[in-house]
């Protein structure tokens, strides 16, 4: 969830879930090989607070760290309907909702938003049933990949919106992180590609974008890994881990 960072990293950073027995219900009915239901994996209810590190590899080899704090805030009326709030320490505001086919970003909203911008069209985080091989698409962007020289640096800014294509691939990684080791977590792969001119000798190329995400029953997301090689003359990339410190 897959945060998606907008304007932050990522998604993903991407939202914490409320219990929904509907979606809990239509994942338990897919049958041998499903897992628990989306809800299930994302708490959202009011009162949870999470706590990251976010360390980004740079092709140059300079590594940075940033401390990231999201905590739930409870529902509120998003349209003719309510949606359930949660909020990085950073000012940015995302908008869940949760239905028989998963859960899902509506809105989004940053300090500078006199009221949240609602989503063209629903944004999964994850969607049911939770088995091995459901699939979606998202929008993300660029939150690693810059020009070398040219202005803007940052890539995102001339292509804001790319397609992500999201397949779970397992219901049973064992993750360890720095709040703990934890059992029985989803693992979700997203992979777009961006073409940019890389340098006068390939000329232009399609640009890898990764997402791993894994979710766990109690904390939700405990660890995101964004890679954006580039390996060209006229642009640079890295790798971005999310890892989850502290929750509650």
């Amino acid at each position: 969830m897959t945060p998606d960072r907008r304007p932050t990293p990522l998604a993903t950073a991407r939202g914490a879930f409320a219990a929904s027995i509907a979606a809990l219900a239509a994942a338990l009915a897919a049958g041998c090989g499903a897992g628990p239901g989306p809800a299930s994996l994302f708490p959202l209810e009011p009162g949870h607070r999470w706590r990251y590190d976010v360390r980004t590899e740079w092709e140059n080899l300079v590594v940075e760290h940033e401390p990231r704090e999201i905590r739930t805030t409870g529902q509120a009326q998003i349209g003719d309907a309510t949606a359930w709030a949660r909020r990085s320490a950073d000012g940015v505001e995302w908008y869940l909702r949760t239905d028989d086919s998963g859960v899902y970003r509506v809105a989004t909203k940053t300090d500078l938003d006199a009221e949240p911008r609602p989503d063209v069209q629903r944004r999964y985080v994850l969607k049911s049933p939770v088995a091995v091989g459901t699939q979606w698409q998202a929008s993300t962007t660029a939150y690693l990949l810059r020009r070398r020289a040219d202005f803007p640096r940052e890539i995102r800014h001339s292509h804001p919106e790319v397609s992500m294509h999201y397949v779970i691939e397992s219901l049973d990684d064992v993750v360890d992180v720095r709040a703990g080791r934890y059992e029985g977590c989803v693992r979700v792969r997203g992979q777009a590609q961006l073409r940019l001119f890389a340098d006068p000798v390939v000329g232009w190329r399609d640009m890898r974008l990764t997402t791993t995400e894994w979710y766990c029953r109690g904390p939700g997301l405990v660890k995101l890994v964004r890679e954006e090689p580039a390996g060209a003359t006229f642009l640079t990339g890295g790798t971005l881990t999310m890892e989850l410190l502290q929750w509650n």
